[in-house]
C-alpha cells in the first residue's frame, strides 16, 4: 500500500511481519536507542499512520510535524497517556492502544514484587552477590508473610483481577476500590469488597496499583495517603510513575509510615528518585512489566492489525478515541 507508515520505535519483528502480510509498507526504527526528539519531529513529516512507544510523546508539535494528512496514532502499548489524545480527535486522528495482550505478564510482576519487597528477596541475594559474611539463624533477615493478609488493590480492571487471582493463590484476601463495581461474578469469584480508597489504605497490608494514568490520578497517592497506610504495610506499582508521589513516597519510608514498596514503573522514568536508590526497603525494577518475548510480540501484533485495519478502511480493534 502506498500509505506512509512511520513505526517510531524497534519494535518486535512479529509486528513488522503482520504488516508486511498485508502489503503495508512500513519505516521501521532498527536501532535499540530511542529516538531524540529532532529524529521524531523529522521521520513523522509525511506520515499518513504512526506506529509509536509509550516513550515517544505525541503531542501537538509532533502531530502538527506530521501533518494534517496523518489518520491514526498505534500506540504499542496499554496506556496511552504520551499521546494527546484531545489534540488527535480534534484532528480527527485514531488513537489506539494494545489492551488484553500484556495482562497476565503484569500481574505476574505484580505478585513477583510482593513477594520480593515483603520476603527482602532482593536484599537476601545482594547479601550473596556482595559475598558478605551470613549465617543462617532463627532470626536472620526475618519478612513478612503474606498468608491471610489483605491486598488492597486500585483499580480493578483486567490486570487488577489476574494480579488478585495470583494472590488468592497465595493465601491473601482481597479488597479493592474502582470507579465502579466489579461485576458480581468476579466479586465471587475472588471473594472481595470494594471499599473507599482511604478505607482500603488503612486496612491493606499489602496495596497494589493498577488503575490508568490520567489527570483525576496523577498523585493519587501522597503524603495523605501513606499516612493513612498502616506502617506494616507496603505499596506496589506496575501502573504508571505519576500515580505515586515519590517525594512523598521517600518521605514515608524515611518516616517509618510505610514498611517498603515495590516499584517497576517510576515518576520521571527512566530517572529514579534518589532517595529510592539505596534503600533495602524497595524493590526497583526498570519497567519488566509486559517485559516477555510472547507479551512483546503479541503487543507489536496488535498494533499492527490496529495499523493494518485503519490502512485499509476497516475500525482498528482496540481504539481509544
Amino acid at each position: 500500500m502506498t500509505l506512509r507508515v512511520v513505526v517510531t520505535g524497534n519494535i518486535p519483528q512479529a509486528g513488522l511481519d503482520v504488516l508486511a502480510s498485508a502489503g503495508v509498507a512500513a519505516e521501521p526504527w532498527t536501532s535499540n536507542v530511542a529516538m531524540s526528539r529532532e529524529q521524531l519531529l523529522k521521520s513523522v513529516q509525511g506520515a499518513e499512520i504512526l506506529l509509536t512507544l509509550l516513550t515517544d510523546k505525541i503531542d501537538i508539535e509532533v502531530l502538527d510535524a506530521a501533518g494534517p494528512q496523518l489518520k491514526a496514532v498505534c500506540n504499542v502499548a496499554i496506556g496511552y497517556n504520551n499521546i494527546d489524545v484531545d489534540a488527535c480527535t480534534k484532528r480527527g486522528i485514531i488513537v489506539t492502544n494494545t489492551p488484553g495482550v500484556l495482562t497476565e505478564a503484569t500481574a505476574d510482576i505484580a505478585v513477583a514484587l510482593i513477594l520480593m519487597v515483603t520476603r527482602r528477596l532482593a536484599e537476601g541475594e545482594r547479601v550473596i552477590r556482595s559475598q558478605t559474611p551470613w549465617q543462617w539463624g532463627m532470626h536472620y533477615m526475618l519478612g513478612s508473610g503474606i498468608q491471610l493478609k489483605q491486598l488492597g488493590i486500585i483499580g480493578m480492571g483486567a490486570i487488577g483481577a489476574a494480579t488478585a487471582r495470583r494472590a488468592r493463590a497465595c493465601g491473601m484476601t482481597i479488597a479493592y476500590t474502582n470507579r465502579r463495581k466489579a461485576p458480581i461474578e468476579l466479586e465471587r469469584e475472588l471473594e472481595m469488597e470494594q471499599l473507599s480508597l482511604d478505607e482500603l489504605l488503612a486496612t491493606s497490608d499489602v496495596v497494589s496499583v493498577h488503575c490508568p494514568f490520567n489527570d483525576s490520578t496523577f498523585h493519587l497517592l501522597g503524603k495523605s495517603q501513606f499516612a493513612t497506610m498502616k506502617t506494616s504495610a507496603f505499596l506496589v506499582n506496575t501502573a504508571r510513575g505519576p500515580i505515586v508521589d515519590e517525594d512523598a513516597l521517600v518521605a514515608a519510608l524515611e518516616s517509618g509510615e510505610i514498611a517498603g514498596a515495590g516499584l517497576d514503573v517510576f515518576e520521571h522514568e527512566p530517572m529514579v528518585h534518589r532517595g529510592l536508590l539505596n534503600r533495602d526497603d524497595v524493590v526497583l525494577l526498570p519497567h519488566l512489566g509486559s517485559a516477555t518475548t510472547e507479551t512483546r510480540s503479541a503487543m507489536a501484533r496488535l498494533g499492527a492489525k490496529n495499523a493494518v485495519a485503519i490502512a485499509t478502511g476497516g475500525e482498528p480493534i482496540t481504539r481509544v478515541n
